[in-house]
């Protein structure tokens, strides 16, 4: 994503919107990999079954905690690595989702700033 530079002019909202869902898709692209990578995880180290599985990587991804008892050594590494995976990955998705506005904002504010000066 390409966005203008400070001497250029604001965009139009129609190009932040479009910016705006990008980074949304990008976001869910994000998200839908760290859950795939969580199931396959507690699929085949936990001999959860995939619904199961599934859960555990969404409750881990989405910061609420482990549900089911974690069986084995292995499993509960892999759900220690992949905790610190997730909150990796909420500060990722967050900074890509925020990109576009707080660059719009700082924008703005340097094209009022360049008018009244």
């Amino acid at each position: 994503m390409r966005f203008e530079r400070r001497s250029d002019p604001l965009a139009p909202t129609s190009v932040f919107v479009k910016r705006l869902l990008a980074s949304l898709g990008i976001a869910l692209c994000l998200i839908a990999v760290a859950l795939s990578i969580g199931t396959a995880g507690y699929h085949v180290l936990g001999r959860f079954n995939l619904i199961d599985s599934l859960l555990e990587a969404s409750m881990i991804l989405g910061g609420m905690g482990p549900v089911n008892e974690l069986s084995n050594n292995a499993v509960k590494i892999f759900a220690s690595a992949y905790a610190l995976f997730s909150g990796l990955m909420f500060i990722a998705v967050m900074g890509i989702v925020l990109a576009p506005v707080v660059h719009r904002i700082l924008h703005k504010f340097h094209v009022d700033e360049s008018d009244s000066g």
